[in-house]
């Protein structure tokens, strides 16, 4: 299935705190083309990942529009907006959120078959994505007797298996090490050429942002620069340091 062109419309969040208004996004006007991979780097505290959970549906813009493949989403009521949510978009998080109990296999599947596919087939469809990240030999595994990187590749697949166009991670290689955040980013970069989904990577990693077509820079919840692979600007100028606070929430 191909990916979705997504645009962002002068989107704004803002929260109530201690009886005063903090503005975490700022107006962000952004289109991202089918199929495109993004970068979403800058500073702690600048508003990439509400941005991403506004974008995902997660959470609701205080105002603006975001449009997918032309459909205003913002405008959808809740039950329609949650379907649209398990059927076009997928999440990967820093932190994987597999359910202990359950095997690798079972928590791939797992939302195939809430979704209504029947468990023999559920299960066969996460062990074809599992044998596509390098873990046909840990189906019956569970998270616990799984390492970091692989359990991030369990969330991957998982992410996956509903077949989204829009993929979203939020420092989806936060918690691993350096050899295994090197096979993740190559995983991402493989699975966007494959299925020509959409991603939107937020990220610290300056390795991961340069292996990305795109990099969008968020200074203060607005987005000041839009960088194309092979132009002039470095990945160290897009890729501030996690220890530079801004204001807002990460």
């Amino acid at each position: 299935m191909a990916g979705a062109r997504v645009e962002i419309r002068n989107l704004h969040k803002s929260f109530e705190h201690g009886g005063r208004l903090i503005e975490v996004l700022r107006g962000i006007d952004l289109i991202i083309e089918a199929g495109q991979m993004v970068a979403v780097v800058g500073a702690s505290g600048v508003g990439k990942s509400t941005f991403l959970h506004v974008l995902g549906t997660l959470d609701t813009p205080t105002s603006g529009n975001i449009l997918f493949d032309g459909e205003d989403i913002t405008a959808l009521g809740a039950a329609r907006l949650s379907d649209f949510r398990n059927r076009a978009i997928g999440f990967v998080f820093q932190f994987h959120h597999l359910l202990p109990e359950f095997t690798a296999a079972e928590n791939v599947a797992m939302p195939a078959m809430i979704g209504g596919t029947g468990r023999v087939a559920a299960l066969a469809q996460a062990a074809r994505l599992l044998g596509r990240v390098g873990l046909s030999h840990r189906l019956t595994h569970r998270p616990g007797e799984l390492s970091g990187g692989e359990q991030q590749r369990v969330a991957l697949a998982r992410a996956l298996i509903l077949e989204p166009r829009l993929l979203l991670a939020d420092e989806p290689t936060g918690n691993l090490d350096s050899a295994t955040s090197e096979e993740m980013h190559a995983l991402f970069v493989e699975l966007n050429r494959e299925r020509g989904m959409t991603m939107v990577v937020v990220t610290h990693n300056a390795d991961l942002a340069g292996r990305m077509p795109r990099r969008v820079r968020m200074v203060d919840g607005q987005v000041v620069d839009a960088v194309d692979a092979g132009q002039a600007s470095p990945v160290g100028s897009l890729v501030e340091s996690p220890a530079r606070e801004s204001r807002g929430v990460s």
